[in-house]
């Protein structure tokens, strides 16, 4: 091993390749916060979660025979 300091660039920053979190699913490139926290972007976070089904959708009208006595 010779005299000589290892070469270490302090100013050099990491590659903006390096830095880039990408989807888990398609690949994509994510640049909101939430997206990065999840790893999932909004198209693919939606593909896998839907949303639930809106309870007002689901009520229909049901044939009743009229209560007795009245």
């Amino acid at each position: 091993m010779g005299d000589e300091p290892l070469a270490i660039a302090i100013d050099s920053a990491p590659d903006e390749e390096s830095r880039r979190i990408r989807c888990r699913l398609c690949g994509r490139a994510l640049t909101g916060t939430e997206s990065r926290r999840t790893g999932l972007g909004p198209s693919c976070d939606a593909k896998l979660h839907p949303p639930g089904p809106d309870i007002r959708t689901r009520r229909h009208e049901v044939e009743q025979d009229p209560l007795p006595g009245t």
